[in-house]
């Protein structure tokens, strides 16, 4: 619910200034973040469903690319979504700050439009 008013709220101050109809704008903007949402959920069931040891930098960087190829609010919501991941990653479960440092990176890599194929672990099934 929380993610849902921050994008609304995001789509209307972003769409302020723009010079096409203010809730065309928007809409394409909360579309887009919709969109990339479920782009970050795909890539998460899939890494889960794949379960192969070292594709996780892979997926990160998967999930984030498919989000910011659909634009300004795919990208802001593979980022949100990222961060507010690895936050939790590092304080809740414990895992340490060189994994989320790599994790980030590989968010970063991904959400630039840079090969997320660049992580990909070798023999990791090409379903993925």
């Amino acid at each position: 619910m929380r993610l849902c008013v921050c994008l609304v709220l995001l789509s209307f101050i972003l769409c302020a200034s723009a010079d096409v109809p203010f809730l065309t704008r928007s809409a394409h903007f909360v579309r887009d973040a919709v969109g990339g949402a479920r782009d970050m959920l795909r890539a998460y069931q899939d890494m889960r469903e794949a379960n192969y040891k070292g594709a996780d930098k892979y997926f990160h960087a998967r999930g984030n690319y498919d989000a910011a190829r659909r634009g300004p609010g795919g990208a802001w919501a593979a980022k949100v979504i990222s961060d507010a991941r690895e936050m939790w990653q590092s304080s809740v479960s414990g895992r340490g700050a060189e994994d989320t440092r790599a994790d980030q990176e590989a968010n970063l890599w991904g959400r630039s439009g840079k090969d997320p194929n660049h992580f990909r672990p070798k023999g990791l099934p090409s379903k993925y």
